[in-house]
């Protein structure tokens, strides 16, 4: 499997150690990012070489991953590779985008002859540094098989979930829960601040039953001490909802979480609160 050559593009708080997995696993050729001094630094680390330009990367990779903000950022970058990666070369797309983006990324990498799967994670940068992410991949479940010994080196589970687009679709199911999530137990934690209770009793004691998640196992301390180093940055999520919400107005279905959490992380937004980890949003929850 040592045989595959894995280009990563994107080196920000996840990709940087995702890329790291693979560089461990003895798979990465390449890295590439927007800064290259970053690129440059990361290469260092890793042994791997790190190209000037993309299509450079593109021309020595089988696998290149793609771990970046913006649905734009995906778009450039997949033009550049389709118009000088070898027939066959696999694009995997880690970022957090649309479907309607991810489809559109397929068609053209497929018009050069290259293959495409759309597969954002969940986890967190902790479960990228632990290489325990959730994997949600869309497309061909051959071309997933191609991926797969890349993937496997910093996922928990790899759920295929069917053609191209699907992905980025359970993605977007996945960050109407983590909003939701965040909405109640920063809102709960603001009011037991209210109340005196003791967080080194309450904590355990809310884990232990019903109430108990990931989101509060992971942020209720920090956010209950106004510690909000980036787990994942609120700027973020404000733009994934954006995605969500066009794909919930399409399906008809209801808004709620997803409205209240855009307009309050706007709000975090203009405050300057934007690199700021989710659990901000206590913030706000403190003053209501």
């Amino acid at each position: 499997m040592n045989e595959l050559k894995v280009g990563f593009v994107g080196l920000g708080a996840m990709g940087l150690p995702m890329a790291g997995h693979l560089s461990r696993a003895g798979l990465l050729a390449a890295v590439w990012n927007r800064s290259h001094d970053k690129a440059a630094a990361a290469a260092a680390d890793y042994g791997v070489a790190a190209p000037a330009t993309v299509a450079e990367l593109a021309r020595a990779c089988d696998v290149i991953a793609l771990c970046v903000p913006a649905d734009a950022d995906v778009m450039n970058l997949v033009q550049e590779i389709a118009a000088h990666a070898r027939i066959g070369t696999v694009v995997v797309d880690h970022s957090t985008v649309s479907s309607v983006t991810a489809k559109a990324a397929h068609a053209i990498l497929a018009e050069s002859g290259c293959e495409f799967v759309d597969a954002p994670v969940s986890g967190g940068v902790e479960g990228a540094k632990n290489g325990k992410l959730s994997v949600m991949v869309g497309g061909e479940a051959d071309v997933l098989e191609r991926a797969r010994p890349a993937l496997e080196c910093y996922a928990a589970k790899i759920s295929h979930m069917g053609e191209v687009g699907a992905g980025q679709n359970t993605k977007a199911v996945n960050q109407v829960l983590v909003a939701g999530i965040a909405q109640a137990v920063c809102e709960g934690l603001a009011l037991s601040e209210k109340l005196g209770l003791d967080p080194e009793r309450l904590l355990p004691t809310l884990a232990a039953g019903a109430a108990g998640n990931w989101f509060l196992d992971k942020r209720g301390a920090t956010m209950l001490r106004d510690e909000f180093a980036v787990g994942f940055k609120l700027a973020l999520l404000h733009k994934d909802l954006k995605i969500v919400r066009e794909l919930a107005v399409a399906a008809g279905t209801d808004r709620s979480v997803i409205e209240q959490s855009l307009a309050d992380y706007a709000v975090l937004l203009a405050q300057g609160h934007g690199d700021e980890d989710i659990s901000a949003l206590i913030r706000l929850k403190r003053g209501r």
